[in-house]
């Protein structure tokens, strides 16, 4: 699975950086380093008014937040890649 977590400026000031550092923690605790490519990127082009942008492989998802992440991480990565 590959996700790229929008670094663009838009994302970047609505809390992209820690939602990187979210996915990286979540990645190694879980141990799926050898399923899951993770890369910065920049504008995918969905800026919404909350959240970042992330594309999973062709899927773009907006909104992600420090706040949603752990719901959106279970929800969207971790029962997909099983």
């Amino acid at each position: 699975m590959n996700i790229q977590i929008c670094v663009g400026s838009s994302c970047h000031l609505k809390g992209s950086e820690k939602v990187v550092e979210l996915f990286q923690r979540a990645v190694e605790e879980r141990g799926l380093a050898d399923k899951i490519t993770l890369a910065g990127s920049f504008c995918i082009g969905r800026c919404n008014r909350e959240g970042v942008t992330v594309r999973i492989d062709d899927e773009t998802v907006t909104g992600v937040t420090p706040e949603t992440f752990d719901s959106f991480f279970e929800n969207e990565i971790y029962a997909n890649i099983h």
